[in-house]
């Protein structure tokens, strides 16, 4: 795990300084600088990107990581290549398809709210952004460098978002020219990805790639297999990806995009107790491909156990510090976005069931397994998009919250179930049990009383309280030895 807890902490750090960003940016620069209309309509935008995305990449991000470990020399090379042609199967015929048909297009996406009309090449531009900017960043984590990748995901775009809320607060931009310059952000963060991942390992050649497209007998080695599994992982993409920004979507065909503003909040302020799983991913992709290809399952069943546990203990200790000060919280922004608390608690609850799963999606997303979770993605997202469908018009945003969490918890347990099933692994052990039982404690001991002063003086002393109680007890309890070495670490560095 030396390798895994260097890099997931720096890579937690940098992702805890993108979200400290996030953080000022969704609870303070948007809600006073920006109506509730645009704020909403810059989150549809994001959002159905990010649904778009997966098919633009073409899967290639995952197959990257899959397959790189396979090839040596020459035929490694090759293969890069090749990730960079493939998303343009699909860039090319959606660019082609955005232009001819544009306006049922955008008259679809602005049926519930007009406003979208004018910005459906926004949404397709940032996608492909989206989608070459996680294809370098897959190129870098082959390479098993994912600090500075990690940093551009996190940090470089709400940096820019943040610069961007600034001008428009003092009005030097207008909202027209603050949502040009944010595409302007993400294409640029793609192009500084690709420098970065080209000075880990430049494509080489080039031309003969280019020429083996019309020539089999030039294609890397099980080329078949690996166009097979990219159009595949696509499906897998959507779904993850529908997972997390489908409801915002689908708030936006039937509510007013305020909804989606207040909805947006709340998930952002949820989504905190994610970052851990996402710092830890970067590198324990890679590492679990190679563990399959060399068939080391025993290591394998070491790192699941380990990275389960850690995630679980550290995202309990999130998910209390954001619970038991959500009230207020939500005392400190305007009052009409105070209707997301219970989305908070309802998609928090999600997260924290998932950070359990450790290196889950990276066994079954690198495994000649994937086509189960494919196909039960699908159904569940059929699901999740019924329940939106039945929930959103009867309880409004707390009803996306609601049929997102069936969806996401229902999703969790089948992997949890299939990896056992199939490979004979669970991710649970006492220390996950000691984990419940300590989170059951301090949520009861902390949830259901407040300070009588100022919330943010509120927030500070009972975060310091909860906290400090908290890490005592799985540091004296040895909950999980990587956390327990990682406070000795810390408390050696002070002596």
């Amino acid at each position: 795990m030396g390798i895994v807890i260097k890099q997931s902490f720096n890579n937690l750090l940098t992702t805890y300084l993108g979200f400290a960003i996030g953080a000022l940016n969704t609870l303070y620069l948007y809600i006073n600088f920006m109506s509730e209309t645009y704020y909403g309509l810059v989150s549809f935008i994001v959002s159905t990107a990010l649904i778009v995305m997966p098919f633009m990449a073409f899967g290639v991000q995952n197959t990257l990581v899959k397959f790189y470990s396979a090839y040596e020399g020459r035929e490694q090379s090759v293969f890069l290549n090749w990730m960079l042609l493939l998303p343009l199967v699909l860039a090319i015929p959606g660019t082609l398809i955005c232009f001819f048909f544009y306006e049922q297009i955008a008259t679809f996406l602005s049926t519930k709210n007009a406003v979208v009309y004018e910005y459906v090449w926004y949404i397709f531009i940032i996608a492909v952004s989206l989608a070459y900017f996680e294809v370098f960043f897959a190129w870098s984590k082959v390479q098993f460098k994912t600090i500075f990748g990690n940093f551009m995901k996190e940090v470089f775009h709400r940096l820019g978002i943040t610069i961007l809320l600034v001008l428009l607060a003092f009005k030097m931009i207008t909202i027209d020219t603050f949502l040009i310059l944010l595409v302007l952000v993400y294409v640029i963060r793609m192009c500084i990805m690709c420098l970065y991942a080209f000075s880990l390992k430049r494509p080489k050649y080039i031309r003969h790639t280019i020429r083996s497209i019309s020539n089999a007998t030039k294609r890397p080695q099980n080329f078949s297999s690996i166009v097979k599994y990219t159009m595949l992982i696509i499906i897998a993409g959507s779904v993850a990806t529908l997972m997390l920004d489908l409801d915002k979507f689908m708030l936006g065909l039937y509510e007013d995009l305020e909804n989606v503003a207040f909805y947006s909040v709340a998930i952002y302020i949820a989504t905190v107790i994610a970052v851990p799983a996402r710092a830890m991913h970067q590198i324990t992709y890679p590492m679990v491909a190679k563990m399959l290809n060399e068939k080391q399952y025993e290591d394998m069943r070491k790192l699941y156990h380990k990275s389960s546990l850690t995630l679980f203990v550290i995202a309990s200790l999130l998910f209390l510090l954001i619970v038991c000060n959500l009230s207020s919280l939500y005392d400190m922004v305007t009052a009409s976005y105070r209707s997301g608390l219970y989305v908070v608690l309802c998609i928090g609850a999600a997260k924290l069931l998932d950070n359990c799963l450790g290196i889950n999606n990276a066994i079954l997303y690198n495994s000649d397994y994937y086509r189960i979770i494919l196909v039960l993605g699908v159904v569940l997202v059929v699901i999740a998009i019924v329940l939106n469908t039945i929930f959103i018009p009867i309880y409004g945003i707390n009803g996306a919250a609601i049929a997102t969490f069936v969806a996401s918890v229902l999703y969790t347990l089948c992997k949890i179930y299939i990896v056992h099933k199939k490979f004979g692994m669970q991710p649970f052990t006492k220390g996950s049990l000691k984990t419940v039982l300590l989170l059951i404690a301090f949520f009861c001991s902390f949830y259901f009383w407040d300070f009588s002063f100022h919330p943010f003086i509120n927030i500070v002393v009972k975060s310091f309280l909860l906290g400090v109680g908290y890490l005592l007890v799985v540091y004296f309890l040895r909950v999980s030895e990587d956390v327990t070495g990682a406070i000795d670490e810390v408390l050696r560095r002070k002596k």
